[in-house]
């Protein structure tokens, strides 16, 4: 799947509906997620923190990074 035709599949879903069909992106996509939260200081629901569980548990050593907003 191309990038353009995945971003219009994901529109506006969180990761507790959506996530990346490319196996191999998820920890990334899960971690962006986190960090993009965390900098701007939003909240997560409870089926949105469960997905999230879910797909880190399945890539422990994956860093986030968070860039705090300014």
């Amino acid at each position: 799947m191309n990038p353009r035709a995945s971003n219009r599949s994901k529109s506006d879903q969180d990761p507790s509906t959506w996530q990346p069909p490319a196996q191999g992106y998820r920890c990334q996509y899960a971690t962006d997620w986190v960090a993009d939260k965390t900098r701007w200081g939003l909240t997560i629901d409870p089926t949105e923190h469960a997905a999230l569980s879910e797909a880190l548990s399945n890539c422990p050593d994956q860093p986030i990074t968070v860039t705090l907003a300014r």
